[in-house]
């Protein structure tokens, strides 16, 4: 494995006190540089005859590395570091949402309308038209972040407690790309009949339901029981919203490649939620040749450990997965970091498509196959063709909620996927080029459209 690229995930601010003489600031600039370290912004907080005190910012690629970058500045001789701080952390320091009114209270008649005793003519209007909850409330736009804490990003079973700032993250992401109000609910049960329940019980105040971090099996019960017992859209984004970014990069890349989605053979390496996901979809799309691969090889039928999600991919042959990768077009992988080698990429299909969705790590770091490629793809924003989720789950919900949906349905992943990928135009199509950006304003505006039209050709919308 190759070193990471620095990334402001592992940002620093340095404030440091050195003598006000030329060539100082180069010196300690020359020796962040000298232990890989990405230099920012550069501030000027004081400066007399003697010294002067500055501010830096500076990108590291771990938390060891950034330990390096601090011991390299110390080192340098009149220098003084004054403070050290973790960018990330600040920015988390006393949480990144809050909640804030609509409207002003400014006289007693805004209280009188807002709370009691107008606010009871609104009660009697909903208990009378339970559809008026709708326009009369908050959830027509509001959609409920769930999670047990059991499998937060690719960290494990970390607790509610722990998988809170990631959902925080998630309704910011909602808020800023699509308009959505989101809330994080944290559960502190792992067991899935008390999930159900739970969510069953605080579904009036919402319009939607995100699934977050919930790990595999046990997700596919939450979600399908979810799905059946509820009358509004529940969606897992470890699943479907993986599986519509990831679909939407492939349609662009067999593009680039000339190559069908109907004649490929696709290798998955990660047969939980996501992978699994991502392989309904593709057959969805037209996929015919899906290679699933967990952490004993490829799905075979010669098995006899496979759960029932597993076994609806299960393939003739059987090995691991080098043995997989023989011949295949595409690889895509929702696993772990290092999974793949140089020497597996070689022996697929000519101009193959590679997509290490791992993350922080990747299945293979992409300066190890670059020439061997076509398109390699990452669920890192420091590469090109990010695969990211954000792509997809903002519309989506914009889209359900404004139609109404009741469920959310295969179609409309399909759409959605070929929405986001239609951005990308034939012109500007290319190999660092498969998706759009995650801050293109055209993406959830186009995600929600196609989300609203599927949703009305399969008769689940309400309005």
């Amino acid at each position: 494995m190759v070193n990471l690229t620095p990334n402001p995930s592992y940002s620093l601010t340095l404030r440091v006190e050195l003598p006000n003489r030329t060539g100082n600031l180069a010196a300690v600039a020359q020796a962040i540089a000298n232990v890989g370290g990405s230099l920012g912004q550069i501030s000027l907080i004081e400066r007399t005859l003697k010294i002067s005190k500055r501010e830096l910012t500076v990108d590291a690629s771990s938390t060891e590395h950034a330990e390096q970058i601090v011991a390299a500045v110390k080192a340098i001789p009149d220098v003084k570091v004054l403070k050290i701080s973790d960018r990330t952390f600040d920015l988390h320091r006393q949480g990144k949402i809050s909640i804030e009114s609509r409207i002003p209270l400014a006289s007693q008649s805004d209280l009188a309308m807002a709370y009691t005793p107008g606010v009871g003519r609104i009660c009697k209007a909903i208990a009378d038209e339970p559809e008026k909850v709708f326009s009369l409330t908050i959830k027509n736009n509001t959609v409920a972040i769930v999670t047990d804490g059991s499998a937060v990003l690719g960290l494990g079973n970390l607790g509610p407690e722990a998988a809170l700032p990631v959902m925080e993250g998630k309704a910011m992401l909602f808020k800023e790309f699509a308009g959505v109000d989101a809330f994080p609910i944290c559960l502190a049960t792992q067991d899935t009949e008390a999930i159900i329940a739970t969510v069953k019980n605080i579904a009036p105040v919402f319009g939607g339901v995100n699934l977050e971090d919930i790990s595999a099996p046990r997700c596919f019960e939450v979600e399908r029981r979810l799905r059946e017992e509820l009358d509004i859209p529940v969606f897992h984004d470890d699943q479907h919203g993986t599986a519509i970014v990831s679909l939407a990069a492939l349609i662009n890349a067999l593009k680039f490649t000339a190559k069908s989605i109907e004649a490929v053979k696709i290798v998955i390496n990660g047969a939980g939620a996501a992978g699994i996901a991502i392989a309904y979809l593709l057959k969805k799309a037209g996929a015919q040749d899906i290679w699933l691969c967990d952490s004993k090889g490829i799905l075979s039928k010669k098995r006899d450990d496979l759960n029932p999600e597993k076994q609806v991919f299960a393939v003739e042959a059987s090995g691991n997965l080098a043995d997989a990768m023989k011949g295949a077009d595409v690889f895509l992988g929702v696993s772990v970091p290092g999974v793949l080698t140089p020497e597996m990429v070689k022996t697929m299909a000519k101009d193959p498509i590679v997509f290490a969705m791992a993350n922080p790590i990747p299945e293979i770091q992409p300066e190890l196959i670059d020439s061997d490629v076509a398109v390699v793809a990452t669920g890192r924003s420091d590469y090109p063709n990010q695969i990211n989720n954000v792509l997809a789950f903002p519309g989506l919900f914009r889209g359900a909620l404004d139609c109404r949906a009741k469920v959310l349905t295969d179609n409309m992943y399909l759409e959605a996927a070929k929405a986001i990928a239609s951005l990308i135009t034939p012109p500007s199509l290319a190999r660092d080029n498969i998706v759009p950006s995650v801050f293109d304003s055209r993406v959830a505006t186009a995600v929600a459209s196609a989300v609203q039209f599927a949703a009305r050709k399969d008769g689940v919308a309400r309005q």
